[in-house]
């Protein structure tokens, strides 16, 4: 009986890269809405700098929203300069952090909201206020991921 071959096919550096970009896209576009790449365009000003001739060549006329930019360099991943690659894995980096970092906190933290932040509209900061307008009555669960993640002194 000969065995199958299980090993993905086309999977390489490339593909990773492929994998990196939709990711970074994806998140950037859906969870964070773009606000944790900065800048007014949806990216960074290393992956703008770094990206600025790929930028010029490939998607001088794209839309800058959305996360539009980062799926026009995504696009044209096999053509990028070694320097745009290193800031677009960068900023995937922070990213994934900041997803990492959210996501600790959103656990830890989450009996603390439900019991005092119930009535605040998520968004723009203002659970972290609450939150930390709650200090000396939280668990020590949150006020530990809170400090960890550097929201809270």
């Amino acid at each position: 009986m000969q065995r199958k071959n299980t090993r993905r096919q086309g999977f390489s550096e490339e593909g990773a890269m492929h994998t990196v970009f939709g990711c970074l896209i994806t998140a950037a576009t859906l969870t964070l809405g773009g606000s944790a790449l900065g800048a007014e365009e949806g990216l960074d000003e290393t992956v703008q700098k770094s990206c600025q001739t790929e930028l010029g060549s490939y998607c001088e006329e794209v839309a800058s929203s959305e996360g539009r930019l980062l799926g026009c360099l995504f696009a044209h991943n096999e053509k990028l300069s070694g320097p745009c690659e290193y800031a677009l894995y960068e900023a995937a980096v922070r990213l994934e952090r900041a997803v990492a970092a959210f996501t600790y906190v959103a656990k830890a933290c989450d009996d603390d909201v439900d019991k005092f932040c119930a009535q605040v509209q998520a968004g723009e900061g203002r659970l972290i206020e609450c939150l930390k307008g709650k200090a000396a009555e939280m668990t020590p669960t949150c006020k530990t991921a809170l400090t960890t993640v550097g929201l809270m002194n």
